[in-house]
């Protein structure tokens, strides 16, 4: 298995766990207090975790002319994103609002496909259609609904678009500190949510009750984000959106096996096809010649095919390291997906 598709499944197996975890704190706050304090100790604990392991605050290392992208990812993603969907879920019932979560992962691969022109043949089309397909029916309302209107879902769609923009704006600057990336958004996002809960009148709740809903945001958003944008850097957008897609599955079931919730044959068909999804995507194989233009950039990396430079610092040999480095014009020809180094047309 290809280390990112790992680390874009281990991200939604936390992102996916917190849902029924948060499901059993709901009941304690209002969502939107719930949103802002899991975002929020994503924020402050990845912030935390940064300076513990730089010994101290350091520049985020992200190059003048990727910040647009990355404040362009926490316009849609951190801010624009949270208040939609807190405002679609009021007006919304829970099996509509589950569903069309499912148009996140949708509207990110045409996105990817059609605007940023990343490679998809249709084995990987085929495999995200399972996913999704997996998603909707593991959603699908089974009862009535209860009265829903157009400005509700249309929120929660409008919510799935600015995600699908944060996703594809985020991975032009993957290849930057994860951490930064994370906690930047994390603690933006908080800040939005719980202000705007604040000026409504809602009050956080008690100490432990308070600690414990920003535990669950560090590992199910934050942790879990830092592995997305991992993923991002070596799959590119549309097959890390694929794989993160198996979020519902694993909430279902964890619902399952912790909360006692009985398991349908609906479930099963939707296990079904998101396991068939992934294989699709784990199996695939991409190779044939292509060229790498002269690009300058700054990641971790290690001296292997695409890193033949040399140093202008004393370097002692260690890897992986960091530092601004160019890449000369190449043409080879090897198996790739659309990571970093290979976002070529076709």
């Amino acid at each position: 298995m290809h280390k990112s598709a790992l680390y874009a499944l281990v991200a939604a197996v936390l992102f996916g766990a917190s849902t029924p975890l948060a499901k059993l704190l709901i009941g304690e706050t209002s969502p939107l207090i719930l949103g802002g304090l899991l975002y929020l100790g994503s924020g402050i604990g990845l912030g935390v975790a940064r300076a513990i392991r730089d010994r101290g605050w350091l520049p985020s290392g992200i190059a003048r002319q990727e910040w647009p992208w990355l404040l362009g990812a926490i316009f849609f993603g951190g801010m624009l994103g949270p208040v939609a969907l807190m405002f679609g879920l009021t007006r919304t019932s829970g099996s509509t609002a589950s569903l069309l979560l499912n148009l996140e992962a949708v509207l990110t691969a045409l996105i990817a496909w059609f605007v940023f022109k990343e490679n998809a043949d249709r084995r990987i089309v085929l495999g995200m259609v399972a996913i999704v397909a997996g998603g909707v029916i593991l959603s699908w309302p089974l009862g009535e609904s209860d009265g829903d209107n157009w400005l509700g879902p249309l929120a929660i769609a409008l919510a799935c678009g600015c995600w699908a923009i944060d996703n594809n704006l985020t991975r032009k600057v993957s290849a930057s500190d994860a951490l930064f990336i994370a906690s930047s958004k994390g603690l933006i996002a908080g800040f939005v949510n719980c202000t705007l809960a604040l000026s409504m009148g809602e009050q956080f709740p008690v100490p432990a009750l308070t600690a414990t809903m920003m535990a669950v945001g560090l590992m199910g958003y934050g942790v879990s984000l830092v592995l997305f944008v991992l993923a991002l850097r070596g799959l590119g957008t549309a097959r890390t959106g694929a794989y993160f897609s198996t979020a519902p599955f694993v909430g279902a079931l964890i619902a399952l096996t912790v909360l006692g919730e009985s398991a349908s044959p609906v479930f099963w068909l939707a296990s079904a096809l998101m396991v068939w999804g992934v294989w699709l995507h784990l199996t695939e194989k991409h190779e044939h010649e292509h060229s790498h233009e002269r690009l300058d950039h700054s990641h971790s990396h290690r001296h292997d095919e695409h890193h033949q430079h040399d140093h202008e610092f004393a370097w002692h040999g260690q890897e992986p390291h960091s530092h601004p480095h160019s890449h000369a014009l190449v043409t080879h020809k090897h198996p790739h997906f659309p990571d970093v180094h290979h976002r070529h047309a076709h």
